[in-house]
């Protein structure tokens, strides 16, 4: 089953022209990568998808549903989460207290309740600590969670990021560099992580520079060179593509 098609998809600032007519399709249950060089469109088609553009032309389909110019908001309700490239973590929270936010979207208690404290917004909060303790201890990060997130090393903010999405239970999961400033060590972790991710049926789309992470854990990759998608295929036949060894490397 497909669950996300980019069709055409433009994304146009002034006169660059950041994403070109780009399409591909994502079934479910697997991890596609896409890659590219610095400036390629990679984390502006990620923007597309998630809502935080509008784009140019083209059409963003979500389980058969057109979801382009949709309010970010709108788009993760849908089931569509996502990480960023820089780390956006609520400093003065716990590594618990930022999991839980993730619930947000699943939550039923309106205004009123939550201002009244009922009793069933009380049990709605400890059923949402429960799962977030859950999702910390599957990405191995349990014994951090009353420690504040600015505490906390680099690549355990990375895992803090990626339970805070998966606690929106989303269908799809968008990876934005989830690799950036890791070791080799944190690096290889993170890898594992993502392929536990998709063991629990979340399709994920990934954009990532490091080659290694991409090649081990993709099902097919996409490579984009300013804007344009120049290569779509399995990682054994991306690595000897021409045309994207001649982007990486040069001629």
């Amino acid at each position: 089953m497909t669950i996300l098609q980019v069709l055409q998809l433009s994304k146009r600032f002034g006169g660059l022209q950041a994403v070109d007519e780009v399409s591909f399709s994502l079934r479910q249950g697997m991890i596609k990568a896409v890659i590219g060089p610095n400036g390629a469109g990679k984390t502006t088609l990620f923007n597309l998808i998630a809502g935080m553009l509008a784009p140019t032309g083209g059409e963003i389909r979500f389980q058969g549903r057109a979801i382009q110019g949709m309010r970010p908001f709108r788009i993760a309700g849908l089931g569509i989460a996502r990480t960023f490239q820089n780390i956006k973590m609520f400093t003065g929270m716990t590594a618990l207290e930022n999991v839980m936010v993730g619930r947000h979207s699943q939550s039923k208690s309106g205004f009123l309740a939550s201002m009244l404290h009922t009793s069933g917004c009380r049990s709605e909060e400890r059923a949402i600590r429960v799962r977030a303790l859950e999702l910390l201890d599957f990405l191995g990060i349990a014994d951090c969670a009353d420690t504040l997130a600015t505490n906390l090393a680099f690549g355990q903010q990375r895992a803090v990021e990626m339970a805070r999405a998966l606690a929106m239970e989303p269908s799809l999961l968008l990876l934005d560099e989830p690799a950036a400033g890791l070791n080799i060590y944190e690096t290889a972790e993170i890898g594992r992580l993502i392929v536990r991710i998709r063991e629990l049926g979340i399709t994920v789309l990934l954009v990532e520079h490091d080659m290694s992470l991409v090649m081990d854990i993709s099902d097919e990759i996409v490579v984009l060179s300013f804007g344009q998608k120049i290569a779509e295929d399995i990682p054994t036949v991306i690595q000897q593509d021409p045309e994207v060894i001649k982007v990486y490397l040069g001629e």
